[in-house]
């Protein structure tokens, strides 16, 4: 049976040029496990919004076509009533938060439902264990980091085990232990369950290797619907910004596209390609050479500087223990480590937003910070009052400036407060980015990384993506528990590791340092010429 049919569905926002979705027909079986895949604003969170029953309800605008989940149809059923079969995460999860503590949020759904208090319990302690916040659950909301908020979103959606869940982007601010362990648990509630679950996701390494099916969306439109390894061949051709990291590697060695790292060393060693004999020297491997790297210590002048910081909550938790922190003018430090370590914390030390319990903080001049939530900085009804037309332009929104930043998607909403932060004066001496890729495809991300090294200030990117981190920082800073547990160069921070390692990395073992497909590229090529030269005896 169906759990999820779209029939020949269009909708349009209030104002918008063009449709999000257009004529798109598609039927989800029960107990299937779909990625949404496509770039931004390519109409995938309007197909998660349709299937929930906010697109046409909530957000208005023209809707032509007919969605049925769970055998109710969507004209007829509102988002409440719909409510009942369908879980849904969002994209920004700190909306759906309306209660005060966790455990008030995860028990609300069930309690509306007729739940008695056993059963509310029951439910509350079962989700919480499984995606690992019992500890969370007497903390109030407002206290959590992103990553955490999340969980509890996650949580809030998935306590009343509904027959189908939707999730937007649902690891993007999850660190790499807490993300895969997600993913794990949609998969296990999927095959144990028999739960139906649609996740959209830019980063499809991270999910491909659980999916039955993948849905590829371009400007609205349904464009390609295939298995995971069907579709990474697809994409190879006719959309090369969806591959994986690691089905890029290998198309540059002509090999067919993996689904997960697994596949991937075993394609390596059958084509004789793995780490063995066959590699040559060390220094016929090495990559490109990176910009040598300098710690900004070694220099008179810091653009920023974190000495001994502390920071502690009224109730005595300290968040930051005693860092210390020098970043160099134009050094670009990514800062990593998983949900509630500090990061977000240390960040709005870094801008002034809070005064350290103790230690002492100091910049070189404006310190500008862009915080977890875009939506935050902005406060017109239309895009174009938010920034001059200018600055407008230069983030590439200019045909976005009549709608309304709510009808944004979240890579467009995100590079809109990117463009309020920076606005038409100079550039900062430091700019802080709290996970700024959260709605970003590739093409995306790999601008911003651009505009990053390529600008005036320095930059400090707190960042749970490694493909990223490689992107754009010199320097990566790895917090634990509010302290530093290591500050090195980026290649030596995320390669030959599993969790805070890029995609490459991991396949390739961290040899030759080699952090992006291109550089893992070279260094196969390097291999493959070294066997060649091999001579038969």
């Amino acid at each position: 049976m169906s759990a999820l049919r779209f029939e020949h569905v269009t909708a349009t926002f209030p104002r918008a040029a063009v449709p999000a979705l257009r004529d798109v027909t598609v039927d989800i079986d029960e107990g299937e496990f779909v990625v949404v895949a496509g770039a931004s604003a390519s109409g995938k969170s309007t197909f998660l919004g349709a299937a929930c029953g906010l697109v046409p309800h909530f957000h208005g605008g023209d809707f032509a076509g007919r969605v049925v989940v769970g055998g109710l149809d969507s004209h007829d059923h509102g988002p409440a009533e719909l409510g009942r079969v369908v879980g849904v995460v969002r994209q920004d999860p700190e909306t759906q938060a309306v209660l005060t503590t966790v455990r008030a949020e995860l028990a609300f759904g069930l309690e509306n439902r007729g739940h008695g208090p056993a059963a509310t319990a029951r439910g509350v302690e079962e989700v919480a264990l499984a995606l690992g916040i019992e500890g969370l659950l007497d903390r109030a909301v407002h206290e959590l980091s992103g990553g955490e908020l999340q969980r509890v979103a996650l949580g809030a959606a998935l306590a009343g085990r509904p027959q189908i869940v939707l999730l937007d982007e649902p690891t993007s601010q999850l660190d790499p232990v807490a993300g895969d362990e997600l993913v794990w648990l949609l998969r296990r509630l999927n095959e144990e369950w028999g739960t139906t679950v649609v996740l959209a996701e830019h980063r499809l390494e991270r999910c491909l290797g659980a999916a039955d099916r993948v849905l590829a969306f371009s400007d609205g439109a349904l464009v390609c619907d295939a298995p995971p390894r069907d579709f990474l061949q697809w994409a190879g051709t006719a959309a090369p910004l969806l591959a994986t990291p690691g089905a890029r590697l290998l198309a540059a060695a002509g090999l067919p596209a993996p689904a997960g790292v697994k596949e991937a060393r075993r394609a390596l060693r059958d084509a004789g390609l793995a780490d063995g004999s066959e590699q040559p020297p060390a220094a016929e491997t090495a990559p490109p050479r990176r910009r040598r790297f300098r710690r900004a210590g070694t220099g008179p002048d810091a653009a920023l500087e974190l000495r001994g910081v502390w920071a502690e909550l009224d109730g005595g938790r300290a968040v930051l223990r005693g860092v210390d922190l020098r970043v160099g003018p134009h050094e670009r430090i990514a800062l990593m480590g998983r949900n509630g370590a500090g990061k977000s914390t240390l960040l709005r030390h870094a801008a002034g937003l809070q005064d350290p319990t103790r230690g002492r903080v100091h910049a070189a001049g404006r310190v500008a910070l862009l915080l977890q939530h875009p939506g935050d900085y902005l406060m017109h009804e239309r895009v174009a009052d938010e920034v001059s037309p200018a600055v407008l332009q230069g983030a590439g929104l200019q045909a976005l400036a009549d709608r309304h930043p709510r009808d944004l998607s979240g890579g467009e909403r995100q590079r809109l407060a990117m463009a309020v932060v920076t606005g038409d004066g100079p550039p900062p001496a430091v700019l802080c980015l709290d996970e700024p890729t959260r709605g970003l495809d590739r093409a995306q991300k790999a601008e911003l990384a651009h505009c990053l090294r390529a600008g005036a200030s320095a930059i400090v990117v707190a960042t749970h993506d490694p493909e990223f981190a490689a992107q754009v920082a010199d320097r990566v800073v790895l917090l634990a528990d509010g302290e530093i547990v290591a500050d090195a160069p980026a290649a030596e921070v995320l390669s030959g590791g599993w969790y805070f390692a890029t995609e490459t990395a991991r396949i390739l073992g961290g040899a030759g340092g080699a952090l992006l497909p291109e550089e893992g590229a070279e260094l196969l090529a390097a291999r493959r010429r070294a066997a060649q030269e091999v001579p038969v005896r």
